[in-house]
């Protein structure tokens, strides 16, 4: 975890002034919270650093497996995904990248892939831990869709939960750092110095991505961190520790749900004053940096309690 804290802080700090000479800079969307119109400009695709600290941690990590190339490919894939995203929007200088259809029929081509190799070839197969009852499940043919959803929601959900200057990594932080708990509990070495390592990336990364921000992760960043986290859980049978544990990232997820349900339903109407949630708080006159330490805090006892349900 202490290496890719240095890794990520010393490739991000390099990272830095590479963004700013290529002009990769963040627009803002028109309809977000007027107080983010001074983040415009802010380099972003700072997740490159995140990858790369990963990367080369994972594999010099002294546990280098097949399970470790998997989860790598994940992030890596996901993580490209993000980049074309950006790319697209930091070149035609607005913040309309990659089209939904576009990032979903990706997302679910990989996480299908992912599914299939888990569940034919790794030897893992089908079965899920199931927690309370403690025992394993054959999920059978339901496997593949249910690990695609879990991945395409993953990596949606953490891609809304980076909002704010420091959110997504500190809380992809915090849950990290919890998997990498459980998979030294388990026993299963790869899983756990990946989650380690992103638990350091993500630190590392926030040296200079807490409030104010001196760069923003991008959806090359979010992207290939909710394929990291997710693969690193699918490795455990651990899925549905991700509902309690990455709880901020449900929140998200489901707050922009509702409320487009609502708006359409009722012609208009809003339930939250913006969403994602985050700008729920923010709208109603919480500092953005309030904001971001009541979710890590949320995250700190949800991901608590998770360890605890996981040992019981």
């Amino acid at each position: 975890m202490l290496l890719g804290l240095v890794a990520s802080a010393v490739l991000t700090s390099l990272e830095i002034p590479i963004l700013k000479s290529h002009q990769f800079k963040q627009y803002i969307r028109e309809e977000g919270p007027q107080s983010h119109q001074k983040k415009s400009g802010t380099p972003t695709m700072g997740g490159i650093a995140i990858i790369l600290a990963l990367l080369v941690v994972t594999i010099t990590g002294g546990y280098f497996t097949s399970e470790s190339v998997v989860m790598l490919l994940v992030t890596l894939l996901f993580g490209g995904i993000g980049f074309l995203d950006d790319y697209i929007k930091v070149t035609a200088k607005h913040n309309l990248g990659l089209r939904a259809w576009q990032k979903l029929v990706l997302q679910i081509l990989f996480a299908v892939g992912l599914a299939v190799y888990i569940a034919r070839f790794s030897g893992y197969g089908a079965s899920v831990f199931i927690p309370f009852v403690n025992k394993y499940v054959d999920f059978g043919f339901m496997y593949v869709p249910f690990i695609a959803f879990v991945v395409v929601a993953m990596a949606n959900s953490v891609n809304l939960t980076d909002g704010l200057d420091g959110l997504c990594s500190g809380v992809t932080a915090i849950v990290s750092f919890t998997f990498a708990l459980m998979g030294m509990k388990l026993g299963q070495g790869s899983p756990t110095i990946f989650s380690a390592a992103l638990t350091g990336a993500c630190l590392g990364f926030l040296v200079f991505n807490r409030h104010p921000a001196k760069l923003f992760m991008g959806d090359t960043g979010s992207m290939a961190l909710g394929g990291a986290v997710a693969s690193a859980a699918i490795m455990m049978k651990m899925e549905f520790f991700l509902v309690l544990a990455g709880l901020i990232y449900v929140m998200e997820s489901l707050s922009v749900i509702i409320q487009v349900a609502y708006f359409k339903a009722t012609g208009g109407k809003r339930i939250f004053r913006m969403s994602p949630i985050h700008h729920h708080f923010e709208m109603g006159g919480m500092e953005e940096q309030n904001v971001v330490l009541m979710f890590w805090g949320i995250t700190f006892i949800c991901c608590g309690l998770s360890y605890l349900i996981f040992i019981m």
